[in-house]
């Protein structure tokens, strides 16, 4: 026994003994008192702020968070991670920052985890890069972890339709197409996003709010528990208990999170049709993990499991159909055959969690027999115009759409290409280039939700193809292929291609091709005059280490 323990805590480095006393002092000066010093210290690490609906309500929960670190004997100390919002930045140079943003939040939790020697901590987020960022952090320091994702917005309502945020980017194409009316457009600005939460369909910040919870990493049902509901609450308190006794039996994320935890999330990925972001968040989350995946790992498995769960912008469905149908225990329910028996921080493992869920509408999670499709979400694609691969969601893809060949239309900058969208030069049957827009090129690879909005909300969705070397919203539909790897900036074909080259793409035998010969293509490159992109300060450096999309968009 030591001090009335068991075993040792990390922090007793931080506050035991003689020489520690000014650290103690300092500790005083937050509030610690004498019995606080020999309890586990627990971080919360918390991208609260008041710009991004879906960090708006954190601090209430952070507050339930504390109240279960307290309840389990523990003390806890808060800071701060950054947290940008992609629906805000969408479109403006300030979206190349959101991705670089993951790394920051993953070196802020690693710094003061670290520097104050937390015996464990909670990452309290929600949103695009901030879940990927802790999750990177968890793999990274292995010190005792739960995360806490904030929960989905409730959907808005308009003529009894529901909306999200994409019916906003989509009006601005419907309102250019005729399709709806000034005071449409209005009220659907104005009633999209009724409040707190990460946006409510499942794109990219709910994809990977289901995937932690898949992963093991936190409460079972927390992915799709609303923002606004008191089951959230619950569950933060329940998270706050849960950091406590895993810092106290040191049981770290890489004794939960292997292989398999992976290639489950991968699974669930597909089953409910997630945002292809998720390709380069996995894969970078498990290098942090010592865990090599690859990207042909994300092919391999669609193909062996259907997509089952159709929620926005692929379906009709919300994250609160999701969340009264079961949540991702009811989907792991459906998928316990083909699932790892991995662990979870309650303890339990993912099967265990598996067979005692139950689906409570079979129609937004449906069986196998009743699947929307017959492979997963998510397909990876190769050939002469993508040498390392590319990604597209192709449970958002009319089947009309599965083989395609058409005449090239190439643009360097996203708003060249939303211009001509808007001026009418964009016409069925085009295949959209858009390059120059990678980790390197862009650099800071942003999504591009403004013109695939636009050209879903013209009706081009069935009938145009759009390729880029750049990302999208896990909210966009359509046909829509991202992360061509190599990127232009890195020398890729894409930068080879030429206004009416034509394009080949067929989904079924995973291929991607410029239909020009491999000397055209070696002597384009000779030729090839990059657009200027002078950067400072973040992104100059991210762009002088950044890794292709292919490996995650990692620092190397």
């Amino acid at each position: 026994m030591k001090d009335g323990r068991e075993a040792s805590l990390r922090s007793d480095a931080l506050r035991k003994g003689a020489s520690r006393a000014a650290a103690r002092g300092l500790l005083r000066a937050v509030g610690m008192k004498d019995s606080d010093m020999e309890k586990p210290m627990i971080a919360i690490a918390n991208s609260f702020n008041t710009i991004v609906p879906g960090h708006m309500h954190l601090d209430k929960l952070v507050q339930q968070v504390k109240k279960g670190i307290e309840e389990a004997g523990g003390v806890a100390y808060e800071f701060g991670v950054p947290g940008i919002c992609d629906g805000i930045a969408m479109g403006l140079d300030g979206m190349r920052y959101s991705l670089p943003s993951r790394e920051i939040i993953a070196d802020t939790v690693e710094a003061m985890v670290e520097a104050h020697v937390a015996d464990g901590w909670v990452g309290v987020t929600n949103c695009d890069k901030i879940t990927p960022g802790m999750l990177m952090a968890a793999g990274r320091l292995n010190v005792p972890c739960a995360l806490l994702t904030g929960g989905p917005m409730m959907p808005g309502v308009y003529k009894d339709r529901k909306l999200d945020v994409i019916s906003i980017f989509e009006a601005v194409g419907e309102l250019k197409a005729g399709a709806i009316t000034d005071k449409d457009f209005d009220e659907i600005e104005k009633r999209a996003c009724p409040g707190p939460g990460s946006c409510s369909g499942l794109f990219t910040a709910n994809t990977m709010a289901c995937l932690t919870e898949a992963l093991g990493l936190s409460v079972s049902g927390c992915a799709s528990s609303h923002a606004i509901s008191q089951d959230k609450m619950e569950i933060a308190r329940k998270t706050g208990k849960l950091a406590v006794e895993l810092a106290s039996k040191n049981i770290r994320p890489r004794d939960i999170v292997t292989k398999e935890s992976f290639e489950n999330a991968i699974r669930v990925d597909n089953a409910i049709g997630g945002s292809t972001n998720t390709c380069l968040h996995l894969i970078a989350i498990a290098r942090d993990f010592d865990i090599d995946l690859q990207l042909e790992l994300f092919d391999k498995i669609s193909r062996d499991t259907k997509h089952i769960v159709a929620l926005k912008p692929s379906g009709k469905h919300f994250m609160i159909d999701l969340e009264q149908a079961g949540g991702i225990p009811a989907v792991l329910s459906r998928l316990a055959p083909k699932l790892k028996d991995a662990k979870t921080i309650e303890g339990e493992s993912v099967l265990d969690i598996a067979r005692r869920s139950r689906v409570k509408d079979a129609e937004v999670i449906r069986d196998q027999n009743t699947a929307y499709h017959e492979e997963g979400g998510i397909a990876v694609l190769c050939g002469n115009l993508a040498d390392e691969g590319c990604v597209v969601k192709q449970s958002a893809i009319a089947d009309s759409m599965r083989r395609f060949e058409g005449p090239a239309k190439v643009f360097d900058t996203e708003k060249s290409a939303t211009d001509a969208a808007l001026a009418g030069k964009i016409k069925p049957g085009d295949a959209v280039i858009v390059r120059y827009q990678g980790p390197k090129g862009a650099p800071g690879m942003p999504e591009m939700l403004g013109l695939t909005a636009i050209l879903a909300g013209m009706g081009f969705e069935s009938s145009v193809a759009l390729v880029t070397d750049g990302r999208f919203s896990g909210g966009t539909r359509g046909f829509s292929i991202g992360h061509v790897s190599p990127e232009a900036y890195a020398g890729g074909t894409i930068a080879a291609v030429r206004d009416k080259d034509i394009v080949r793409i067929d989904l079924d035998a995973r291929e991607i091709e410029v239909l020009i010969s491999q000397k055209e293509i070696k002597s384009r490159l000779k030729e090839r005059n990059p657009p200027k992109s002078k950067v400072t300060g973040y992104l100059k450096r991210y762009r002088e280490s950044v890794s292709s999309a292919s490996k995650g968009a990692v620092l190397e």
